[in-house]
Protein backbone atom coordinates (compact mmCIF):
# COMPACT_ATOMS: atom_id res chain seq x y z
CA UNK A 1 0.00 0.00 0.00
CA UNK A 2 1.07 3.59 -0.63
CA UNK A 3 -0.10 4.71 2.82
CA UNK A 4 -0.02 2.22 5.70
CA UNK A 5 -0.01 1.83 9.46
CA UNK A 6 3.21 2.17 11.43
CA UNK A 7 4.63 1.84 14.89
CA UNK A 8 5.10 5.37 16.16
CA UNK A 9 6.92 6.53 19.26
CA UNK A 10 5.02 9.26 21.10
CA UNK A 11 5.84 11.09 24.34
CA UNK A 12 4.93 9.23 27.51
CA UNK A 13 2.19 10.41 29.88
CA UNK A 14 4.50 12.43 32.13
CA UNK A 15 6.08 14.43 29.28
CA UNK A 16 4.89 18.04 28.91
CA UNK A 17 3.29 17.91 25.45
CA UNK A 18 3.26 21.68 24.99
CA UNK A 19 7.02 21.79 25.33
CA UNK A 20 7.48 18.55 23.36
CA UNK A 21 5.91 19.66 20.05
CA UNK A 22 7.65 22.40 18.03
CA UNK A 23 7.26 24.03 14.61
CA UNK A 24 8.97 22.76 11.43
CA UNK A 25 12.71 23.35 11.10
CA UNK A 26 12.35 25.36 7.88
CA UNK A 27 10.14 28.08 9.40
CA UNK A 28 11.24 31.48 10.75
CA UNK A 29 14.59 31.13 8.98
CA UNK A 30 15.30 34.86 9.31
CA UNK A 31 13.92 35.23 12.82
CA UNK A 32 16.43 33.91 15.34
CA UNK A 33 14.42 35.54 18.10
CA UNK A 34 11.58 33.06 17.49
CA UNK A 35 13.90 30.11 18.11
CA UNK A 36 15.49 31.78 21.12
CA UNK A 37 12.08 32.34 22.69
CA UNK A 38 11.09 28.76 21.87
CA UNK A 39 14.26 27.41 23.52
CA UNK A 40 13.49 29.48 26.62
CA UNK A 41 9.95 28.09 26.71
CA UNK A 42 11.18 24.50 26.36
CA UNK A 43 13.80 25.21 29.04
CA UNK A 44 15.62 21.89 28.73
CA UNK A 45 12.52 19.68 28.96
CA UNK A 46 12.13 16.68 26.62
CA UNK A 47 11.27 18.21 23.26
CA UNK A 48 11.43 17.62 19.53
CA UNK A 49 13.49 20.81 19.53
CA UNK A 50 16.35 18.53 20.60
CA UNK A 51 15.71 16.24 17.60
CA UNK A 52 15.80 18.77 14.75
CA UNK A 53 18.24 21.19 13.12
CA UNK A 54 16.45 24.56 12.69
CA UNK A 55 17.61 26.03 9.39
CA UNK A 56 18.11 29.44 10.95
CA UNK A 57 21.33 28.00 12.43
CA UNK A 58 22.72 26.32 9.31
CA UNK A 59 25.41 28.96 8.73
CA UNK A 60 26.58 29.20 12.36
CA UNK A 61 29.59 26.92 11.91
CA UNK A 62 28.62 24.45 14.63
CA UNK A 63 27.03 21.78 12.43
CA UNK A 64 29.02 18.84 13.77
CA UNK A 65 28.22 19.53 17.42
CA UNK A 66 24.54 20.15 16.65
CA UNK A 67 24.20 16.90 14.73
CA UNK A 68 25.99 14.97 17.48
CA UNK A 69 23.60 16.46 20.05
CA UNK A 70 20.58 15.48 17.92
CA UNK A 71 21.74 11.88 17.67
CA UNK A 72 22.45 11.72 21.40
CA UNK A 73 18.99 13.08 22.22
CA UNK A 74 17.38 10.49 19.95
CA UNK A 75 19.16 7.65 21.71
CA UNK A 76 18.31 9.08 25.12
CA UNK A 77 14.60 9.56 24.41
CA UNK A 78 14.31 6.10 22.84
CA UNK A 79 15.76 4.36 25.90
CA UNK A 80 14.94 6.43 29.01
CA UNK A 81 11.15 6.16 28.94
CA UNK A 82 10.50 9.50 27.26
CA UNK A 83 8.84 7.73 24.30
CA UNK A 84 6.12 5.10 24.23
CA UNK A 85 5.30 2.88 21.19
CA UNK A 86 1.83 2.91 19.61
CA UNK A 87 0.78 1.14 16.42
CA UNK A 88 -1.81 2.05 13.80
CA UNK A 89 -2.64 5.42 12.26
CA UNK A 90 -3.50 8.68 14.04
CA UNK A 91 -6.46 10.94 13.27
CA UNK A 92 -5.37 14.53 13.85
CA UNK A 93 -7.49 17.59 14.61
CA UNK A 94 -5.34 20.72 14.47
CA UNK A 95 -6.98 23.93 15.62
CA UNK A 96 -4.95 26.65 13.93
CA UNK A 97 -4.35 30.20 15.12
CA UNK A 98 -7.52 31.68 13.58
CA UNK A 99 -9.79 29.04 15.12
CA UNK A 100 -10.33 26.85 12.06
CA UNK A 101 -9.60 23.11 12.17
CA UNK A 102 -7.35 21.08 9.88
CA UNK A 103 -8.16 17.38 9.80
CA UNK A 104 -5.41 14.89 8.89
CA UNK A 105 -4.28 11.30 9.07
CA UNK A 106 -0.76 10.52 10.32
CA UNK A 107 0.53 7.35 8.70
CA UNK A 108 3.54 5.87 6.88
CA UNK A 109 4.33 6.53 3.21
CA UNK A 110 6.12 3.86 1.18
CA UNK A 111 9.03 5.81 -0.34
CA UNK A 112 9.07 3.44 -3.30
CA UNK A 113 5.82 5.12 -4.37
CA UNK A 114 7.27 8.65 -4.20
CA UNK A 115 9.52 10.59 -6.56
CA UNK A 116 10.66 14.21 -6.65
CA UNK A 117 12.31 14.41 -10.08
CA UNK A 118 10.58 16.91 -12.41
CA UNK A 119 8.88 14.28 -14.59
CA UNK A 120 8.06 10.77 -13.35
CA UNK A 121 5.27 8.21 -13.19
CA UNK A 122 5.14 7.82 -9.38
CA UNK A 123 1.82 7.92 -7.56
CA UNK A 124 3.20 10.39 -4.99
CA UNK A 125 4.81 13.50 -6.44
CA UNK A 126 6.54 16.64 -5.29
CA UNK A 127 4.66 19.83 -6.11
CA UNK A 128 7.67 22.13 -6.29
CA UNK A 129 11.11 21.74 -7.80
CA UNK A 130 13.59 20.39 -5.27
CA UNK A 131 16.62 22.61 -4.69
CA UNK A 132 19.44 20.07 -4.51
CA UNK A 133 21.66 22.45 -2.54
CA UNK A 134 19.24 22.22 0.39
CA UNK A 135 19.55 18.44 0.74
CA UNK A 136 23.13 17.72 1.96
CA UNK A 137 22.70 19.14 5.50
CA UNK A 138 19.39 17.32 5.92
CA UNK A 139 20.88 14.09 4.59
CA UNK A 140 23.79 14.37 7.01
CA UNK A 141 21.35 14.63 9.93
CA UNK A 142 19.16 11.74 8.76
CA UNK A 143 21.93 9.30 7.81
CA UNK A 144 23.11 8.94 11.38
CA UNK A 145 19.70 9.29 13.01
CA UNK A 146 17.82 6.48 14.72
CA UNK A 147 14.49 8.36 14.71
CA UNK A 148 12.65 10.67 12.37
CA UNK A 149 10.37 13.59 13.16
CA UNK A 150 8.16 14.74 10.33
CA UNK A 151 6.47 17.92 9.15
CA UNK A 152 5.48 16.44 5.77
CA UNK A 153 1.91 17.03 4.62
CA UNK A 154 0.51 15.07 1.69
CA UNK A 155 -2.39 16.59 -0.21
CA UNK A 156 -4.97 14.31 -1.75
CA UNK A 157 -8.59 14.27 -2.94
CA UNK A 158 -10.62 12.17 -0.50
CA UNK A 159 -13.49 14.40 0.57
CA UNK A 160 -14.65 13.93 4.16
CA UNK A 161 -13.24 10.43 4.67
CA UNK A 162 -10.85 11.33 7.49
CA UNK A 163 -13.18 13.94 8.98
CA UNK A 164 -16.03 11.42 9.23
CA UNK A 165 -13.74 8.82 10.78
CA UNK A 166 -12.55 11.33 13.33
CA UNK A 167 -16.12 12.26 14.30
CA UNK A 168 -16.80 8.58 15.05
CA UNK A 169 -13.93 8.67 17.57
CA UNK A 170 -14.89 11.88 19.41
CA UNK A 171 -16.13 9.90 22.39
CA UNK A 172 -12.87 7.98 22.70
CA UNK A 173 -10.02 9.04 24.94
CA UNK A 174 -7.58 10.93 22.70
CA UNK A 175 -3.99 9.83 22.37
CA UNK A 176 -3.06 13.47 22.95
CA UNK A 177 -4.90 16.77 23.37
CA UNK A 178 -3.00 19.93 24.29
CA UNK A 179 -2.19 23.55 23.44
CA UNK A 180 0.75 24.11 21.14
CA UNK A 181 3.42 26.62 22.06
CA UNK A 182 4.21 29.90 20.25
CA UNK A 183 0.66 30.64 19.06
CA UNK A 184 0.37 27.33 17.22
CA UNK A 185 -3.20 26.55 18.27
CA UNK A 186 -4.24 23.17 19.66
CA UNK A 187 -3.48 19.57 18.64
CA UNK A 188 -5.68 16.55 19.27
CA UNK A 189 -4.96 13.03 18.06
CA UNK A 190 -6.86 9.72 18.16
CA UNK A 191 -5.07 6.42 17.66
CA UNK A 192 -6.79 3.98 15.28
CA UNK A 193 -5.42 0.49 15.81
CA UNK A 194 -8.10 -1.25 13.72
CA UNK A 195 -7.29 0.84 10.65
CA UNK A 196 -7.51 -1.75 7.84
CA UNK A 197 -10.91 -0.62 6.56
CA UNK A 198 -9.97 3.06 6.74
CA UNK A 199 -6.75 2.51 4.78
CA UNK A 200 -8.60 0.45 2.16
CA UNK A 201 -11.11 3.30 1.67
CA UNK A 202 -8.24 5.78 1.43
CA UNK A 203 -6.62 3.67 -1.30
CA UNK A 204 -9.91 3.37 -3.17
CA UNK A 205 -10.73 7.09 -3.06
CA UNK A 206 -7.28 8.30 -4.10
CA UNK A 207 -7.23 5.89 -7.01
CA UNK A 208 -10.70 7.02 -8.09
CA UNK A 209 -9.73 10.70 -7.88
CA UNK A 210 -6.69 10.32 -10.13
CA UNK A 211 -4.91 7.38 -11.69
CA UNK A 212 -1.84 9.57 -12.31
CA UNK A 213 -1.34 11.57 -9.11
CA UNK A 214 -2.70 10.05 -5.92
CA UNK A 215 -0.86 12.37 -3.53
CA UNK A 216 1.01 15.66 -3.92
CA UNK A 217 3.44 16.97 -1.32
CA UNK A 218 2.06 20.17 0.18
CA UNK A 219 4.66 20.86 2.89
CA UNK A 220 8.00 19.21 3.54
CA UNK A 221 9.12 18.69 -0.07
CA UNK A 222 12.80 18.78 0.86
CA UNK A 223 12.43 16.64 3.97
CA UNK A 224 10.69 13.93 1.98
CA UNK A 225 13.30 14.17 -0.77
CA UNK A 226 15.95 13.69 1.93
CA UNK A 227 14.19 10.55 3.19
CA UNK A 228 14.05 9.21 -0.36
CA UNK A 229 17.76 9.81 -1.00
CA UNK A 230 18.72 8.14 2.27
CA UNK A 231 16.47 5.15 1.57
CA UNK A 232 17.97 4.71 -1.90
CA UNK A 233 21.42 4.50 -0.34
CA UNK A 234 20.29 2.01 2.32
CA UNK A 235 18.38 -0.05 -0.26
CA UNK A 236 21.58 -0.81 -2.16
CA UNK A 237 22.93 -2.71 0.89
CA UNK A 238 19.85 -4.91 1.39
CA UNK A 239 18.48 -8.07 -0.12
CA UNK A 240 15.13 -7.86 -1.90
CA UNK A 241 13.46 -9.50 1.09
CA UNK A 242 15.08 -7.19 3.65
CA UNK A 243 14.02 -4.14 1.64
CA UNK A 244 10.35 -4.95 2.28
CA UNK A 245 10.53 -4.44 6.04
CA UNK A 246 13.38 -2.02 6.67
CA UNK A 247 12.05 0.91 8.77
CA UNK A 248 13.74 3.54 6.58
CA UNK A 249 11.61 2.46 3.59
CA UNK A 250 8.64 4.37 5.06
CA UNK A 251 8.41 8.02 6.07
CA UNK A 252 5.92 9.62 8.45
CA UNK A 253 3.40 11.91 6.74
CA UNK A 254 0.12 13.64 7.50
CA UNK A 255 -2.49 13.11 4.78
CA UNK A 256 -4.85 16.06 4.30
CA UNK A 257 -7.64 16.60 1.79
CA UNK A 258 -6.68 19.43 -0.55
CA UNK A 259 -10.08 21.03 -0.05
CA UNK A 260 -9.82 21.10 3.75
CA UNK A 261 -11.39 24.39 4.86
CA UNK A 262 -8.28 25.44 6.77
CA UNK A 263 -5.86 25.15 3.86
CA UNK A 264 -5.24 28.54 2.28
CA UNK A 265 -2.95 28.62 -0.74
CA UNK A 266 -1.06 31.91 -0.72
CA UNK A 267 1.18 33.31 -3.46
CA UNK A 268 4.89 33.90 -3.05
CA UNK A 269 5.81 37.06 -4.93
CA UNK A 270 9.07 37.94 -6.71
CA UNK A 271 11.29 40.99 -6.27
CA UNK A 272 13.82 41.54 -9.06
CA UNK A 273 16.81 43.51 -7.80
CA UNK A 274 18.85 45.39 -10.39
CA UNK A 275 15.99 45.23 -12.88
CA UNK A 276 13.88 47.96 -14.54
CA UNK A 277 11.10 48.35 -17.10
CA UNK A 278 13.01 46.25 -19.61
CA UNK A 279 12.61 43.21 -17.37
CA UNK A 280 8.86 43.77 -17.21
CA UNK A 281 8.72 44.12 -21.00
CA UNK A 282 10.64 40.85 -21.35
CA UNK A 283 8.21 39.04 -19.08
CA UNK A 284 5.25 40.41 -21.03
CA UNK A 285 6.76 39.32 -24.34
CA UNK A 286 7.62 35.80 -23.13
CA UNK A 287 4.47 34.90 -21.20
CA UNK A 288 1.06 35.78 -22.58
CA UNK A 289 -2.55 34.78 -22.08
CA UNK A 290 -6.00 36.21 -21.42
CA UNK A 291 -5.33 37.17 -17.78
CA UNK A 292 -2.71 39.44 -16.22
CA UNK A 293 -0.61 39.94 -13.10
CA UNK A 294 0.68 43.22 -11.72
CA UNK A 295 4.26 44.43 -11.74
CA UNK A 296 5.39 47.65 -10.03
CA UNK A 297 8.56 49.66 -10.65
CA UNK A 298 9.24 53.04 -9.01
CA UNK A 299 5.60 53.61 -8.23
CA UNK A 300 4.31 52.81 -11.71
CA UNK A 301 2.09 49.77 -12.28
CA UNK A 302 2.33 47.45 -15.28
CA UNK A 303 0.29 44.45 -16.39
CA UNK A 304 1.97 41.23 -17.51
CA UNK A 305 -0.29 38.90 -19.52
CA UNK A 306 -0.43 35.31 -18.28
CA UNK A 307 -2.40 32.15 -18.91
CA UNK A 308 -5.70 31.60 -17.12
CA UNK A 309 -4.49 28.41 -15.42
CA UNK A 310 -2.64 29.78 -12.39
CA UNK A 311 -0.17 26.88 -12.20
CA UNK A 312 0.79 27.33 -15.85
CA UNK A 313 1.07 31.09 -15.32
CA UNK A 314 3.47 30.65 -12.40
CA UNK A 315 5.64 28.25 -14.40
CA UNK A 316 5.73 30.60 -17.41
CA UNK A 317 6.65 33.59 -15.25
CA UNK A 318 9.42 31.75 -13.39
CA UNK A 319 10.87 30.38 -16.63
CA UNK A 320 10.94 33.90 -18.05
CA UNK A 321 12.55 35.28 -14.88
CA UNK A 322 15.25 32.59 -14.96
CA UNK A 323 15.96 33.28 -18.62
CA UNK A 324 16.18 37.02 -18.04
CA UNK A 325 18.57 36.62 -15.10
CA UNK A 326 20.72 34.23 -17.14
CA UNK A 327 21.10 36.97 -19.78
CA UNK A 328 21.47 39.75 -17.19
CA UNK A 329 23.67 38.48 -14.32
CA UNK A 330 23.42 41.83 -12.54
CA UNK A 331 19.78 40.99 -11.77
CA UNK A 332 18.80 38.78 -8.83
CA UNK A 333 15.50 37.54 -7.44
CA UNK A 334 14.05 37.15 -3.95
CA UNK A 335 10.85 35.33 -2.94
CA UNK A 336 8.58 37.32 -0.64
CA UNK A 337 5.31 36.62 1.22
CA UNK A 338 2.67 39.35 1.43
CA UNK A 339 1.63 42.14 -0.94
CA UNK A 340 2.63 44.97 1.37
CA UNK A 341 6.03 43.56 2.24
CA UNK A 342 6.76 42.89 -1.44
CA UNK A 343 5.90 46.45 -2.44
CA UNK A 344 7.94 47.87 0.46
CA UNK A 345 11.09 45.89 -0.40
CA UNK A 346 10.85 46.82 -4.08
CA UNK A 347 10.35 50.51 -3.34
CA UNK A 348 13.24 50.70 -0.87
CA UNK A 349 15.63 49.00 -3.30
CA UNK A 350 14.48 50.49 -6.59
CA UNK A 351 13.54 46.98 -7.67
CA UNK A 352 10.72 45.42 -9.68
CA UNK A 353 7.89 43.85 -7.69
CA UNK A 354 6.06 41.04 -9.48
CA UNK A 355 2.82 39.93 -7.83
CA UNK A 356 2.34 36.26 -8.61
CA UNK A 357 -1.01 34.48 -9.07
CA UNK A 358 -2.38 32.15 -6.43
CA UNK A 359 -2.24 28.42 -7.18
CA UNK A 360 -5.74 27.06 -7.60
CA UNK A 361 -6.60 23.89 -5.72
CA UNK A 362 -8.63 22.85 -8.76
CA UNK A 363 -5.60 22.95 -11.09
CA UNK A 364 -2.74 21.69 -8.90
CA UNK A 365 -3.13 17.95 -9.53
CA UNK A 366 -3.79 18.51 -13.22
CA UNK A 367 -0.64 20.61 -13.56
CA UNK A 368 1.57 18.10 -11.73
CA UNK A 369 0.21 15.30 -13.95
CA UNK A 370 0.78 17.28 -17.18
CA UNK A 371 3.98 19.22 -16.56
CA UNK A 372 5.61 17.77 -13.44
CA UNK A 373 6.72 19.91 -10.53
CA UNK A 374 5.96 23.59 -10.18
CA UNK A 375 8.88 26.01 -9.99
CA UNK A 376 10.47 26.59 -6.58
CA UNK A 377 8.54 28.87 -4.23
CA UNK A 378 5.25 28.62 -6.15
CA UNK A 379 2.89 28.73 -3.20
CA UNK A 380 2.65 28.64 0.56
CA UNK A 381 0.01 26.94 2.69
CA UNK A 382 -1.08 29.37 5.39
CA UNK A 383 0.84 31.19 8.11
CA UNK A 384 4.12 29.95 9.53
CA UNK A 385 2.54 29.35 12.95
CA UNK A 386 -0.02 27.04 11.33
CA UNK A 387 2.52 24.68 9.77
CA UNK A 388 2.70 21.14 11.05
CA UNK A 389 4.35 20.75 14.45
CA UNK A 390 6.59 17.76 15.15
CA UNK A 391 4.97 15.27 17.50
CA UNK A 392 5.18 11.62 16.44
CA UNK A 393 8.55 10.00 15.94
CA UNK A 394 9.36 6.72 14.18
CA UNK A 395 12.40 4.45 14.09
CA UNK A 396 14.32 4.50 10.82
CA UNK A 397 17.04 2.05 11.76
Amino acid sequence: MIIDRAQFLVPSADVDKTRWAVIACDQFTSQRDYWSRLAAEVNGAPSTLSLIYPEVYLKDGDKESRIAAIRAAMEKYATDGTLTPVEGVILVDRKISDGRHRIGLVAALDLEEYEFTPVNDAHVKATERTVEERLPARIEVREGASLECSHVMLLTQIGDLVKEELEKRRGDTPLYDFDLNMNGGRLTGYLVRDCGELLAKLEELTQKASDKVRYAVGDGNHSLATAKRCWEKIRETLSAEAQKTHPARCATVEVVDIYDESLDFEPIHRVLFGADEKAIEYLAENCGGNKAVKAVYKGKEYLVPVRENSSDAIADLQNAIDAYIAAHPEVSVDYVHGDGYTAEIAEKNGAVALFMPTVSKDTLFDYVARRGVLPRKSFSMGNAEDKRYYYETKKIK
